[in-house]
């Protein structure tokens, strides 16, 4: 399964919010398009739209000037306008600044080598996140046992990368190991819904054992004995191992150590940033309050009036983290020795 394809120089992909109820498919046709998608979460999850974000960078130069020095000025214009579109999910500044690169490499070449290489390089983007998805499956399926109760929260799939997901490939492989002898709970995940739209809709696709449950549901689940384990993504890692996350997970994490139930992140390479200390310096998307007055845009659940705090993610600090899951090995604690000898020197 995937959530978005790349034919003919042309660029589609699955609106997501309007899983699970209708699968549309929609072409990104320039940087507008694009930078609508992300915003409006209709593209989604950290590596999705490092990959989403390439592509849509790659087929809007063709309608930048043919004249090398604006060119060049309206490139780096584009790339800016695109890393606006969302401030906390590291992924997408990671595969804007690698197109950035690419383009300067080739900057005394003309305009139309300059677009073949930057081409190419979200085309390298793309394949990697396929191969690094598979990596973080292999890491951390042996970290799961047959008959496992697993909690996730959000959605850490195909629909949030281009390969199989981050915790959820984890799980996928596990599921494929132990021919589906455990079980997967999803948390809703408000108030966007997207554990209940999107990672339920996964796991049924894949026919895995699962259960949706309220957000509020988790920690008493936990104190009834009825999870084993704790699966989630991130959107940024901070050089200590500070973790930030759809919003609910450190909520998750805070009743997971009470009840000693190991609490696993799992991200590739490009989702830490060596550059912050600590999570305190990540950025937190602050989102329209509508999305909390309504549920999917439609139905009101609040006063019109009603004034609304409504922070994208939360941030997990590491000594709640049991292990970090890359595609590069398992890192433990402690976080700040070992995230520089597994994940190395990182331009973030």
């Amino acid at each position: 399964m995937t959530s978005i394809k790349f034919k003919n120089k042309r660029l589609f992909y699955l609106d997501q919010t309007q899983l699970p109820l209708k699968e549309v498919w929609k072409e990104c046709r320039n940087l507008k398009d694009g930078f609508k998608a992300i915003k409006l979460l209709e593209v989604r999850g950290a590596p999705l739209i490092g990959v989403f974000a390439a592509y849509c960078i790659a087929i809007n130069l063709k309608q930048l000037s043919g004249k090398k020095e604006i060119f060049l000025s309206q490139l780096a214009e584009s790339l800016r306008q695109l890393g606006s579109a969302r401030p906390t999910a590291v992924n997408l500044f990671w595969a804007l600044r690698r197109i950035k690169q690419a383009a300067n490499k080739a900057k005394a070449k003309d305009v139309s080598f300059i677009r073949q290489v930057v081409l190419r390089e979200a085309c390298s983007i793309h394949k990697e996140d396929v191969l690094l998805c598979r990596r973080m499956a292999d890491q951390g399926v042996g970290l799961i046992k047959k008959g496992d109760r697993i909690l996730t929260h959000c959605n850490t799939g195909s629909l949030a990368t281009s390969g199989e997901g981050t915790a959820l490939a984890v799980i996928f492989a596990a599921a494929k190991k132990y021919r589906n002898h455990l079980l997967v709970y999803a948390d809703e995940t408000r108030p966007l819904l997207q554990g209940a739209r999107l990672t339920a809709w996964e796991l049924f696709k894949k026919k895995i054992p699962s259960k949706v449950i309220c957000d509020n549901t988790a920690s008493s689940l936990m104190a009834a004995r009825g999870i084993d384990k704790v699966f989630l993504g991130a959107d940024r890692i901070a050089a200590n191992g500070d973790a930030a996350n759809k919003i609910g997970t450190y909520g998750v994490a805070i009743a997971a150590k009470y009840h000693k139930i190991p609490f696993y992140v799992v991200a590739p390479f490009s989702t830490f940033d060596l550059s912050l200390r600590s999570g305190k310096e990540i950025p937190i998307e602050q989102r329209n309050p509508d999305e909390v007055r309504k549920i999917m845009n439609k139905i009101e659940v609040a006063p019109g009036e009603a004034k609304v705090y409504n922070p994208a993610f939360d941030v997990t600090p590491n000594e709640l983290i049991t292990a970090i899951v890359s595609d590069r090995g398992i890192i433990r604690p402690p976080y700040k020795k070992n995230i520089k000898k597994v994940i190395g020197t990182h331009p973030i």
